[in-house]
């Protein structure tokens, strides 16, 4: 197989890891399919999926950036290391950044189009 095809087998073998180990993986998965099936039932502009894709998107990486990472510390030291902590903490920080912004602006989108 060419290594650029091979590229995208690894990717999804870490998108299938991330689903079958990760719970907070799984639920930005969970929260996918109840955004995206209110987001057919309330009518989303093209430019609304747009921002809603972009999230998505977004939320997921991250996820598996933050798990890459706390994987990555949990293999440099066994050890209960301040800086360790920190790693795992920050990455852990952006991802609830992300998350939280992504309510607000999925409120933003839904809330006038079932409410006025």
């Amino acid at each position: 197989m060419h290594p650029f095809f091979k590229s995208f087998q690894y990717a999804f073998k870490g998108i299938q890891h991330g689903l079958l180990t990760e719970r907070n993986f799984r639920f930005h998965a969970l929260a996918i399919v109840i955004v995206t099936t209110a987001g057919v039932v309330t009518g989303l502009t093209a430019t609304e999926w747009c921002i809603i894709l972009i999230l998505f998107g977004g939320m997921t990486a991250l996820e598996l950036i933050n798990t890459a990472i706390e994987r990555t510390v949990d293999l440099i030291t066994n050890e209960i290391h301040p800086l360790a902590g920190q790693a795992k903490d920050l990455a852990s920080g952006a991802v609830l950044i992300f998350a939280i912004f992504s309510a607000i602006i999925g409120l933003i989108i839904f809330i006038p189009k079932w409410f006025y």
